[in-house]
């Protein structure tokens, strides 16, 4: 995978990249980084990338002509113009981060990772020509309902997100499956339904102002989040472990990690069940 950033802060990538996942996967040749400063496609002595939006407004926005020509530069053709059509490339996408975006997820992450290559425009200032967003980019994403100073924060996020589903770049490949987000299917939810009652934490009888029992799954596939983890000290300042987690019964264990984690998504993300 080949991961080519455009911004006017190049320097802001020198660091993030070199720690954790992302350094042993660029030094075992999984993913490729490559930092293009937009800067260099500009043609006036000030490398002006930058100009006044029209009918007015506050700030600046980021000039179509540098961007485009970054994006051509890196893909080696033309981006096309309204007198002809854009070429595809099933295995490229070209993301435009904007607060204006969609809501970059976990579904997403698992899309972009089955590519070959992405390239990241990194928006600033006010944000960018909408010609960009409209004829250039192949996808203007968002990694949350707030607005940041540029793009590049957001981009980092999302290789991020997106290299650790790359086979290979995790120890344990189980890692990528077993977590937040995952898909749990309704049948084998619900089949913890049962016993939820007795194996999930304490607060799930009580914290339901509702009535719901915890785990009320609705037999749909579920989004959940990760299940609760425990480690030594089995207690800690009068707060125990669960005892289902130390009995050794591993069929036990995997019942009451899906519980918690249903009802850990129900107390934190209730988005993510449907329910209001």
């Amino acid at each position: 995978m080949r991961f080519d950033l455009i911004t006017i802060f190049p320097e802001f990538f020198a660091g993030p990249f070199d720690h954790g996942i992302l350094r042993r996967a660029r030094e075992t040749g999984l993913v490729e980084v490559n930092v293009q400063d937009l800067r260099a496609f500009t043609k006036d002595r000030h490398r002006t990338v930058d100009d006044r939006p029209f009918g007015g407004g506050e700030g600046m926005v980021l000039k179509p002509e540098p961007l485009f020509e970054a994006v051509e530069s890196l893909l080696g053709r033309s981006a096309g113009g309204a007198a002809e059509p854009r070429a595809h490339e099933p295995k490229t996408a070209i993301v435009l981060m904007s607060a204006a975006g969609r809501l970059f997820d976990q579904e997403m992450a698992r899309r972009y990772a089955q590519l070959e290559r992405m390239i990241f425009i990194c928006g600033r200032y006010e944000g960018v020509d909408e010609r960009v967003a409209e004829h250039l980019a192949t996808e203007e994403i968002s990694i949350g309902n707030f607005v940041l100073s540029g793009g590049e924060l957001p981009a980092m996020l999302v290789i991020d997100a997106v290299t650790r589903l790359i086979p290979g770049a995790l120890g344990n490949e189980a890692s990528s499956q077993n977590e937040s987000f995952s898909v749990i299917l309704g049948d084998a939810a619900n089949s913890t339904q049962a016993r939820a009652h007795d194996a999930a934490p304490p607060q799930a009888e009580t914290d339901d102002a509702q009535g719901r029992a915890p785990c009320d799954l609705d037999g749909t596939n579920q989004m959940l989040l990760d299940f609760p983890h425990y480690t030594r000290p089995a207690e800690y300042r009068g707060w125990s472990v669960p005892d289902v987690l130390i009995g050794g019964n591993h069929a036990e264990v995997a019942r009451w990690r899906r519980a918690a984690a249903a009802e850990k998504t129900r107390r934190n993300r209730p988005d993510l069940l449907g329910r209001e």
